[in-house]
């Protein structure tokens, strides 16, 4: 990259309500790009650390201070008037009343029902990304029965289950289509998101709302599936690399420990799994013996959030 085209590195804040909504801010009209909508932030300085500069930039621009934060994605993406990678942090707790200390309007805003543009072209995987659950349940009829795991899923849809991934390798095609046709009945009153662990024909074939991959197929890929959402099982740097290379939704990034579906395997620990991550412009779920008790931990970890079998249903 040219001496001229040197990315600049920028902290970038989502800020995020218990209600699921974030922030978004105004570019002021002698910036360029004025009066784009972007998520507040700003350049990390010489010397600076990126959640330095997060605290002082949100302190600058909206007059509050940042009491949590977690690392979650980074992005590269090169303007017309600069080349810039967007180190982004999720902030869900902060003191102060939020203002706009440069004259700059902000809203609060939800994915699905955005009231302010034009937003800034590279925030458009960012606001999908925001809107992906921080918990993905992994089914599990070939163990427990069918009757057994629909009635699960009913219950972890009631406590607001939101992103499922049917992954059943011992079905007879029958069985697997009879358990797809059923869980999207239960799924589509609660808006949520089913995955076929499987061929996108078969999940095209259904209406599902997408595919997760296996680290097999991944590596094998040379395009990404032509379905709306896809996801990927990942367990070393190599993996990583190649689902960001074709553009996926979000990986499986584990095992973190020792399971009963993965007995005997190598594990992780959260310490590589923060290694593996950093820097990273995919969302990542943590999985591998986890539950939504871990959220916290995955978090600070740098994950987008936690996926689970067992743990899934054990808690209902």
């Amino acid at each position: 990259m040219p001496e001229s085209r040197r990315r600049i590195e920028v902290a970038a804040a989502v800020l995020q309500r218990e209600d699921g909504s974030f922030l978004l801010a105004q570019r002021p009209a002698d910036k360029v790009y004025a009066g784009y909508w972007e998520f507040p932030g700003g350049k990390i300085e010489h010397g600076e650390t990126a959640p330095d500069a997060l605290a002082r930039e949100l302190h600058e621009e909206l007059g509050v201070q940042v009491t949590r934060y977690y690392p979650w994605i980074t992005r590269d993406y090169d303007y017309e008037h600069a080349a810039v990678r967007l180190r982004f942090y999720r902030v869900t707790g902060w003191s102060g009343a939020l203002h706009g200390r440069e004259g700059q309007r902000f809203a609060w805003q939800r994915t699905n029902a955005l009231t302010v543009s034009p937003v800034l072209p590279a925030n458009g995987p960012i606001l999908r990304a925001i809107a992906l659950p921080t918990f993905y349940g992994i089914s599990n009829a070939g163990q427990v029965g069918t009757h057994t795991f629909l009635r699960n899923f009913k219950l972890a849809l009631q406590a607001g289950l939101r992103l499922v991934q049917l992954r059943e390798k011992t079905l007879a095609p029958g069985e697997l289509a009879q358990l797809i046709t059923e869980a999207l009945a239960l799924a589509r009153p609660y808006g949520a998101s089913v995955l076929l662990n499987g061929d996108e024909s078969v999940a095209a074939t259904f209406g599902m709302d997408g595919v997760h991959l296996s680290a097999a197929r991944l590596m094998r890929l040379d395009s990404r599936p032509n379905v709306s959402f896809v996801g990927a099982s990942c367990h070393d740097a190599r993996e990583l690399t190649r689902a960001a290379e074709l553009g996926l939704d979000f990986v499986l990034l584990g095992p973190l420990q020792e399971t009963p579906t993965h007995p005997g395997g190598g594990t992780l620990g959260w310490n590589h799994f923060e290694a593996l991550v950093a820097d990273y412009p995919l969302p990542v779920y943590a999985i591998g013996g986890l539950t939504k008790g871990d959220l916290q931990a995955a978090w600070q970890a740098g994950a987008h959030g936690v996926a689970a079998i067992r743990g899934a249903w054990s808690e209902l």
